[in-house]
């Protein structure tokens, strides 16, 4: 008989839930295993619509993806940081700067604008495609369960998500699945994030936000829900609220891609991480993220044969003409990362923005 026993990893061990009182989001709870039959699908496509205008994020739950497999991923996300010496990920840093590919490992970089603190987190970047570039020592027999990983987000919850957009606009429920085509040229990919404690004056520099709020570049972002409490998003009203942890869920937003795709039906939420409460405060946070975004050729355009669209009008970010393809767009937002933008005096809370093919991008204290 094969041998079926995995490679050995060290289990990491995450913070307890937080007993704190914090002022949570009331997200959608959408069990798409319901999207078996067509009278499921009819009712989870309303649950979605009405969570991606409400808030912009919901919960997916996997009853199917048991705990067990779940905890096993997070022992893998830790390698890369726990077992892989600094100089060692040197070799391996992401081209970022370069030609805005992220795959690889992320420099630290100042997480204000003063350039006074540094950023307390590591990031592992894997392309979908886990033959795509090398990898450190200790990740190499370990590729095959992130590949199958990869393959799980990509079919098992983007594509049933994506077939619910499709339906909610009245389009073929095949439409965005062919934008975002697994075996497509594009930079759909696993990504790890481990946040580290700060101290006290490090907090008060950065008024106790690890990471400024933002919207994701990319369609649909599927982040493996983790007990630290310390994601936070806007609403629509302008107040942030906490992210709740749900066992063995899983958190989805939308991304810039999805607003222009939709004609801005459907917009990427500004969403933030902040410093934990007091009971998670000297715990580590890692984060296990799959940043989808279509295939790198297609044009950022409205889908304007969506009935719905033409009902309630479309918001163009640029002509059709003139539209960035999601390679240009990818790039062009990973390598602003690291560009200075000017502060903004203007509208509240907003430190600073920079204009991308005419749109302006703010981050967020």
């Amino acid at each position: 008989m094969p041998n079926t026993t995995l490679p050995y990893v060290p289990h990491y061990v995450s913070a307890p839930p937080t007993k704190e009182n914090l002022k949570y989001a009331d997200l959608a709870i959408i069990d798409i295993s319901k999207a078996s039959s067509e009278e499921g699908c009819a009712a989870l496509a309303i649950e979605l619509k009405e969570a991606l205008s409400n808030f912009g994020f919901f919960y997916v739950i996997v009853n199917h993806h048991i705990l067990t497999q779940t905890a096993r991923m997070f022992d893998i996300a830790d390698i890369p940081f726990s077992a892989v010496a600094d100089d060692e990920k040197q070799i391996y840093a992401s081209t970022r700067k370069q030609n805005g590919i992220v795959q690889g490992y992320t420099s630290v970089q100042y997480a204000d604008v003063d350039g006074r603190v540094h950023d307390q987190l590591e990031q592992y970047c894997i392309h979908r495609d886990v033959t795509k570039r090398r990898h450190p020592e200790a990740l190499l027999p370990l590729l095959p369960e992130i590949r199958e990983f990869s393959k799980y987000n990509h079919f098992n919850v983007l594509y049933p998500i994506l077939r619910l957009i499709a339906r909610s606009l009245e389009l073929p429920e095949d439409t965005l699945l062919n934008k975002h085509a697994f075996d497509a040229v594009g930079e759909t990919t696993a990504r790890f994030i481990k946040y580290y404690p700060r101290t006290e004056e490090e907090g008060a520099k950065t008024k106790n936000v690890w990471l400024k709020g933002h919207t994701d570049f990319g369609s649909i972002t599927i982040l493996w829900s983790q007990p630290v409490a310390a994601l936070q998003i806007q609403t629509r009203e302008g107040e942030w609220r906490w992210i709740r942890h749900m066992e063995n869920a899983l958190v989805i937003n939308a991304g810039d891609a999805m607003d222009f795709l939709t004609g801005g039906y459907y917009k990427g939420t500004i969403h933030r991480v902040v410093q934990p409460p007091v009971d998670q405060r000297n715990y580590t946070r890692l984060g296990i993220f799959y940043f989808a975004t279509p295939n790198d050729d297609i044009k950022l355009v409205p889908m304007v044969e969506s009935p719905v669209l033409q009902r309630v009008g479309i918001q163009r970010r640029w002509e059709d003409s003139e539209a960035p393809t999601m390679d240009h767009w990818r790039k062009a937002r990973t390598m602003a990362y690291d560009v200075p933008k000017p502060k903004s005096g203007e509208e509240k809370g907003v430190e600073e923005e920079i204009i991308i093919h005419g749109v302006t991008i703010k981050d967020y204290n």
